[in-house]
């Protein structure tokens, strides 16, 4: 009974493993970005087949949490491919004297949640199709349906902000249809004037004493304003500070904030998916009134970044990015000279 019993174990696990790309057992810090998409892309792909569960929406977890792990003093950086974190409470079970259990059946007796993956008969909390096949199965539970996909987030995260932006990534994924959507761009087109400098953290006292949260970029009415990033429109209106404003978020979880328009380019509307260059808005002088005030200071783009930890946003300087934006664009209008 135990010989059958090994043999049935054995062919369970021919079945269920698949073929893994040549390179996927490189540690993952010896991979290029293009190889890490790759590979990714085929654990998402693989843990779709086997739960039916879409890859954008396991793409669009695995990256925000990606995020958190940046922006999360308290969560180590990711060892493999995935970055779905499982505390070890989590993993084995709260009650669970052994930590380090990787025993399916232990585990799932002590009500932990990590489940064997790729058929080798070990829930091992590192092992990247583990972690992924775990939380697949998790939203599975819950069904199909987008309305589905939000409650389980709910659930899971207990936070309407991070719902939101799991959400969003999962659009921009299902948009494009590629895990490779790293470029950015400068807001502004080269070919029109403009000048800015470092103002993050300068006083404001319109409204009460406050910072800056952002860098200035003057330039006249109605240049175009573009998307800088891959991401999805969050909220589009009026502002009393910003005027007439515009915030994109993008897959690293910053919020970019472009405030002070002349107007929004036609049909970009919130929850609208933007890549970098796409004009989404008009430079102009609104705000610091009711709506519709215009012509209190000389007319710029405010644009700030804020990131999510999970928890709350919070500003950062966004003067560098900018910079080196310019740069790179600069360098590309060279080449194509």
């Amino acid at each position: 009974m135990k010989r059958i019993a090994i043999i049935l174990l054995t062919l369970t696990s021919i079945l269920f493993v698949q073929h893994v790309p040549e390179g996927l057992a490189k540690a993952s810090n010896e991979l290029s970005l293009e190889e890490k998409y790759e590979q990714r892309l085929t654990l998402y792909e693989k843990m779709e087949a086997i739960t039916n569960v879409p890859w954008y929406y396991l793409a669009a977890v695995d990256t925000y949490e990606r995020g958190l792990r940046r922006a999360q003093k308290d969560r180590p950086a990711e060892e493999g491919l995935i970055a779905i974190y499982f505390s070890p409470q989590q993993w084995v079970g709260p009650l669970n004297p052994d930590l380090e259990d990787t025993n399916p059946l232990s585990i799932s007796m002590f009500n932990g949640v990590g489940l064997d993956g790729n058929g080798d008969g070990v829930a091992d909390r590192n092992n990247d199709e583990d972690v992924l096949y775990t939380f697949a199965r998790y939203l599975e539970s819950y069904g199909f349906k987008e309305e589905d996909f939000r409650i389980a987030l709910w659930e899971y995260y207990q936070r309407e902000q991070s719902v939101n932006i799991i959400y969003g990534h999962a659009n921009v994924y299902k948009t494009f249809k590629t895990l490779d959507l790293d470029d950015h761009t400068f807001p502004l087109p080269l070919h029109h004037n403009y000048s800015y400098r470092s103002t993050w953290g300068d006083r404001r006292g319109w409204g009460g004493r406050r910072i800056h949260e952002g860098t200035d970029i003057f330039a006249n009415y109605n240049v175009p304003v573009m998307a800088t990033a891959y991401g999805i429109v969050e909220i589009k209106g009026w502002n009393k500070y910003g005027g007439w404003r515009i915030g994109v978020r993008d897959l690293d979880n910053v919020y970019h904030y472009y405030a002070h328009l002349s107007g929004f380019e036609k049909g970009v509307e919130k929850g609208t998916v933007v890549a970098p260059g796409d004009v989404i808005g008009y430079v102009g002088s609104s705000g610091y009134g009711k709506p519709g005030t215009q012509g209190k200071f000389p007319p710029h783009l405010h644009y700030g970044m804020y990131r999510d930890n999970g928890y709350t946003e919070w500003s950062f300087d966004p003067y560098p990015s900018l910079k080196s934006w310019e740069r790179k664009a600069y360098q590309e209008r060279k080449k194509k000279k």
